[in-house]
């Protein structure tokens, strides 16, 4: 299984202080010896992190293929056109989000023009989904031939029933169950993950999954052999805070591998 890291949160660190590090440029080397399989990174329209700047220059020197996240902005899918990614995956966007929170609209009126636009321009276009059924249909219909699951829900019933977050000042209110509710709920979730990899790649979808996936919820979602390729980034630059970036990566692509 293909293990991608998403690179912004090197750039929020940075960006914390408003100067020139730690640079994610820098971490691309890193990232290609330690055996990741591409670069993730997402070029928001408020520019939170990752920076116009940042993308030309990755795309310019990365020795490794970029899959850059972005919404249906005008700006910035001219900007991919420009800059020929090898993979974009479109995915909605919120100002006051802290991170991207669902999967994408496909009934935007914008979507199969931006599609088109990126497919017209040689880039492979991924979209961001809900795990459901009708989501892997709506995609289909749309022209795609990738998708990456969103596992937010997966990776914060998790949170909730496994880990101190219901303590803290952190708390998702709207998952504060008792433990057996919450174990219940999080069964239902890996089996519609399951059911949407397994009709994806039936019907011949590239199937990746990510968001929120660390190195305890990772497994079962590792497990499915449908799914050809994890998106992780948050987890992996908070690990390298101790253990150093190489290593963090390692030890979550060691996790993997055992799963398969």
């Amino acid at each position: 299984m293909k293990l991608g890291i998403n690179i912004d949160h090197i750039a929020t660190l940075r960006e914390a202080r408003k100067i020139n590090e730690p640079s994610p440029l820098e971490a691309i080397f890193v990232l290609k010896n330690a055996g990741a399989a591409h670069i993730t990174l997402h070029l928001r329209e408020d520019r939170r992190h990752i920076h116009d700047n940042d993308l030309q220059a990755i795309i310019a020197n990365s020795p490794l293929p970029i899959n850059l996240e972005c919404a249906t902005s005008e700006e910035i899918i001219a900007l991919a056109c420009e800059l020929k990614p090898q993979q974009v995956t479109l995915v909605p966007e919120k100002r006051q989000e802290v991170t991207t929170e669902g999967g994408l609209n496909l009934k935007s009126p914008k979507l199969q023009e931006t599609i088109q636009k990126l497919q017209d321009s040689g880039i492979i276009t991924s979209l961001f989904i809900d795990p459901n059924l009708p989501s892997i249909e709506q995609s289909l219909a749309l022209g795609v031939r990738h998708i990456e699951l969103h596992t937010g829900e997966w990776a914060n019933l998790n949170l909730m029933a496994s880990s101190n977050l219901k303590h803290t000042q952190h708390k998702i209110t709207s998952l504060d169950f008792p433990y057996p509710i919450l174990q219940d709920k999080i069964c239902n979730t890996l089996k519609q993950i399951q059911e949407c990899a397994i009709l994806g790649e039936r019907e011949g979808l590239e199937v990746c999954a990510g968001h929120g996936l660390n190195y305890q919820n990772v497994k079962p979602i590792a497990q499915i052999p449908q799914i050809r390729e994890l998106n992780i980034g948050h987890s992996i630059i908070a690990r390298a805070i101790f253990v150093g970036l190489f290593e963090a990566i390692r030890e979550m692509q060691s996790i993997i591998n055992e799963s398969i």
